[in-house]
């Protein structure tokens, strides 16, 4: 595969326009939501931008309330079809720790090879399917197949690893069933996930020759000096739990994250902002924090590979996302086939419950960044108060901040680059704004 301009178009400098020009998009393929941008230059200074986000409000909270606290896993799963596991292992811990339950080793690692098979499956989606055309001037996958379609087979068949993993353990790839408060209804017997290795091997390499495939990609230059808050394991790559950290030396337990972050409301987007509490800074989560925060969890193969794609120690580079997303596809891969191979069923699957009141907190990494939940039961296990932050509500205004930075260093593109960069700055996220049509209006005024 050749890789062409990053942009998709070919830049041209132009002299200032003597009226205000706009600029729509009116359909921004390969997101989940709906938005607009708005962007106001004069005299090739950029005056205003707005990343407006007109996804309704869905009230999953409120829903919440008066539930029987078993129940939550299942409902905050639909919050999110492409990362349920995110939202059902954030919602089981806090249950958890509300109530008390302690799950064994044997849990969490068949929890931790459920989390990786939804990171597989999330991940390669975004970076081959989605994010990949960007970088070759190509509209979708469709073209890319046609191109190359060696990238698209594996792909497909990498991302379709990641589901059956899912299926096997969790019952089904979308909202799966077998996950519960405790554990699993049932644990898959051990031949269920050995007889995948054969697949998981062949994952490896896959995973592997597509991050070499994307390292070859022209990168827009384009850097920033990002407050990185992730979660954080001494001993393993964060994926399922942790503390929570950041690169300028936070370091706290998971409860405390509303003493330190919160969600503000802003005028021109239905969606929560999210940003540093003491000074209001915006900050990023999802990969490139997670690889920038836990690069020494990595396994030794997988900094290796990092380093084969041209990835630095540090990324600085928003447009490297999708370099980071195969560097943990290829170490999800390789954990799976890390915990296959010592598995056993655990016994007993799921660990029951004492109802009581109480007060719980869960955070995992979804593939786009830290999700975290905080739920209050009463005295017979009901839910009296929910709250979830998604990894896209905190991404929202640092995606704004971004598109300022890419809007400011090319205003010498024409319309249609400038355009086409700023969707590839959004896609950048693989934003989450929801599993319906995926809609942006761009308009650029030029006085």
């Amino acid at each position: 595969m050749t890789a062409s301009r990053s942009s998709g178009r070919k830049p041209a400098s132009r002299k200032a326009p003597t009226r205000p020009r706009v600029i729509k998009v009116d359909a921004l393929a390969r997101v989940e939501g709906e938005g607009a941008l708005y962007v106001r230059v004069k005299d090739n200074v950029v005056q205003d931008i707005k990343f407006r986000i007109f996804e309704p409000p869905r009230f999953f909270e409120a829903f919440l309330e008066g539930r029987y606290h078993a129940e939550a896993p299942d409902i905050t799963a639909r919050i999110c079809g492409i990362c349920p596991i995110a939202y059902i292992m954030g919602a089981s811990h806090a249950m958890e720790d509300a109530l008390g339950i302690e799950t064994t080793e044997a849990i969490e690692r068949l929890r931790r090879i459920l989390y990786c098979g939804e990171w597989i499956q999330s991940h390669v989606l975004h970076a081959a399917m989605l994010h990949a055309p960007d970088f070759l001037g190509l509209d979708d996958s469709l073209q890319l197949a046609k191109q190359n379609p060696d990238v698209v087979v594996d792909a497909l068949r990498l991302k379709k690893l990641g589901n059956t993993l899912m299926e096997v353990i969790g019952g089904r790839a979308v909202h799966p069933v077998n996950t519960r408060v405790g554990g699993f209804y049932k644990a898959p017997a051990r031949s269920a996930l050995t007889d995948l290795l054969p697949e998981l091997r062949w994952g490896l390499e896959a995973a592997a020759r597509l991050a070499r495939v994307f390292g070859g990609f022209d990168f827009p230059r384009f850097e920033d000096d990002y407050l990185c808050v992730s979660l954080h394991h001494p001993d393993v790559y964060a994926i399922d739990r942790g503390r929570l950290i950041d690169n300028r030396g936070l370091d706290i337990p998971i409860e405390a994250f509303p003493d330190h972050f919160e969600e503000q409301h802003v005028a021109h987007s239905n969606a929560l902002h999210g940003v540093r509490k003491a000074d209001r800074v915006p900050y990023l989560v999802g990969p490139i924090a997670r690889y920038n925060n836990n690069f020494d969890q990595l396994s030794d193969n997988a900094r290796a590979l990092a380093g084969d794609c041209g990835l630095p120690r540090v990324v600085r580079n928003p447009f490297q996302s999708i370099l980071v997303r195969m560097v943990e596809s290829f170490y999800a891969v390789e954990e799976v086939i890390r915990l296959v191979e010592i598995y056993q069923p655990p016994d007993p699957p799921a660990i029951e419950p004492v109802i009581g009141a109480g007060e719980g907190t869960g955070c995992t990494e979804a593939p786009r960044g830290v999700c975290w939940h905080r739920y209050a039961l009463d005295d017979t296990g009901h839910i009296t108060a929910a709250q979830i932050v998604p990894p896209t509500s905190q991404n929202q205004p640092r995606i704004e901040r971004d598109l300022l930075g890419v809007v400011e260093s090319s205003l010498q593109l024409e319309d249609e680059a400038l355009k086409w960069r700023c969707e590839q700055t959004i896609r950048n996220y693989d934003p989450c704004i929801s599993c319906a049509t995926h809609f942006l209006n761009l308009t650029i005024d030029r006085e």
